[in-house]
């Protein structure tokens, strides 16, 4: 029987805010697989979470898995799937009911808690979604951005205490920025 692994994770920034999920799906012998991430618009963390999952089960579904153990960072999803816990909010009552019927499509499915730890490429895939959202955001900005010669318009979010640039780039060591500020037009 052929069968993944998925690490799941969705996040958002604000709860309700900019949401994403990020998926890391392998083989059984954990050979990487697939790197999955969507933005979500404005969302909670557990949409997210649920979305990252029906991501997962869409992804094995359609590549022929007839299995798949997945892991999670969410209690309350993982509790929910595995029955522990009702789903009382009527938000995500149907994504609960859509993750059920699609992992009952498979021969067998189970799913699995992991500290945030042992999560962290679905994390790390779950805060691109993020970023690309809010990068898109920022281009979208009606603020001008003036042309300077040899200037480099880089967009970036705040996270961490540090700005972490949205795009790859190359500048030399210790270049110095003048920063504009563009908060995203949904924030």
């Amino acid at each position: 029987m052929k069968r993944c692994v998925a690490y799941i994770d969705g996040g958002s920034r604000g709860n309700p805010g900019i949401a994403g999920y990020g998926v890391h799906v392998q083989d059984e012998s954990g050979a990487p697989v697939a790197s999955l991430s969507e933005s979500l618009g404005i969302r909670t963390n557990n949409f997210a979470e649920y979305s990252g999952l029906i991501g997962a089960l869409r992804f094995a579904l359609e590549h022929g898995y007839e299995g798949m153990r997945a892991y999670a960072d969410s209690e309350l999803m993982v509790r929910q799937m595995n029955g522990v816990y009702k789903v009382k909010s009527p938000d995500l009552q149907p994504l609960f009911k859509e993750a059920k019927a699609l992992a009952s499509r498979l021969a067998s499915f189970s799913i699995h808690h992991v500290p945030r730890e042992q999560n962290r490429e679905a994390d790390r895939l779950a805060n691109l979604a993020m970023d690309s959202r809010l990068g898109a955001a920022l281009a979208s900005s009606p603020i001008s951005r003036p042309s300077v010669p040899h200037s480099h318009q880089v967009l970036a979010v705040y996270r961490s205490g540090s700005f972490h640039p949205l795009e790859p780039m190359s500048l030399p060591e210790n270049a110095r920025f003048v920063l504009t500020i563009v908060p995203a037009a949904d924030e």
